[in-house]
């Protein structure tokens, strides 16, 4: 079945700062929300829902979620509550979160045992959507995770790089670039998840074809060692190393000549090349040497005269 590729487009972030606004709204009119929502849409108003009827969403694009900041929210929450409503959708006798996991969690482990959600009816696509665009916005995913993220909605929805970059609010090359890092070998990838490599660092490594290599580049710009500019000539060193010109074997004649013209100029006398084709060079240090060698050469000319 086609899939229609209208709709939501960047309408999808007025959605969810939408819902935010919405529950605040309500809250100046009504003080208290039901203890219970039916499995249609809540109408836009945040109600209170039982957090064991909440299941989080398989397809999450996020899958890590920092300890150390849940907990801070925690006891945020313990203080002030939920403040914005998670957004969910029915799921048979259950609900489905599309928006606000870090938020669901973070209510779990605060104790709580309800919490404001507004109920939707997406459609799977949408929902998708929405969870990608949430976590965007609120830059909760590491770069492989939105990476993924964005590769599945084009693998399942058939988009193109420019149709996804529309319907998430980035351009072009921001997907490009983002889904480049999936061809990089899997450690390296993992350096990225786990933010030791930057994006910048690690799309320098995509032209490097051999795992290996990539893995010893990629420990040398791990946690910032070097620039990316920096991190980038290395790149580029490594895959056009400076190759040295072969030395040119010297006869015994040539050397044997160098030798005797060194006596004679009693100066630093070198040959570039073999006995078919090169350079002499004779040196010289000061003007006491260069009239020597002057000396040499008129004798050898008043020589060649006189025969």
């Amino acid at each position: 079945m086609a899939v229609k590729k209208g709709g939501l487009g960047r309408g999808l972030s007025a959605l969810l700062s939408g819902a935010e606004e919405e529950y605040e709204n309500s809250l100046a009119d009504n003080d208290t929300a039901g203890s219970s929502a039916t499995k249609s849409e809540s109408g836009g108003n945040p109600v209170e829902i039982n957090l064991g009827l909440i299941d989080p969403n398989v397809n999450q694009p996020r899958k890590t979620f920092d300890e150390t900041a849940m907990t801070e929210l925690a006891n945020s929450i313990r203080i002030h509550g939920v403040i914005s409503p998670i957004i969910l959708v029915p799921n048979g006798d259950r609900y489905m979160i599309i928006a606000g996991e870090r938020r669901f969690r973070a209510a779990k482990k605060a104790g709580l045992m309800t919490i404001p959600a507004i109920v939707r009816n997406y459609t799977q696509q949408q929902v998708k959507e929405i969870s990608l665009i949430e976590n965007l916005q609120r830059e909760d995913l590491n770069p492989i995770e939105t990476a993924n993220a964005i590769k599945q909605l084009m693998e399942e929805y058939k988009y193109t790089q420019e149709e996804v970059a529309d319907r998430i609010g980035k351009s072009r090359p921001a997907i490009a670039n983002t889904l480049r890092l999936l061809t990089l070998s899997q450690p390296v990838i993992d350096l990225v998840a786990e933010g030791r490599l930057s994006p910048g660092h690690a799309r320098c490594l995509v032209v490097v074809e051999d795992p290996e290599a990539q893995l010893t580049l990629a420990k040398s710009g791990i946690d910032n060692k070097v620039s990316v500019r920096e991190f980038e000539k290395m790149v580029k060193a490594f895959l056009t190393p400076k190759t040295e010109k072969p030395k040119q074997e010297q006869s015994i004649e040539l050397k044997d000549l160098i030798s005797r013209m060194q006596r004679t100029f009693s100066t630093k006398v070198s040959a570039l090349g073999n006995d078919r084709r090169g350079r002499i060079y004779i040196d010289y240090y000061n003007r006491d040497d260069l009239d020597r060698i002057v000396e040499l050469i008129e004798l050898l000319e008043k020589s060649k005269k006189e025969d």
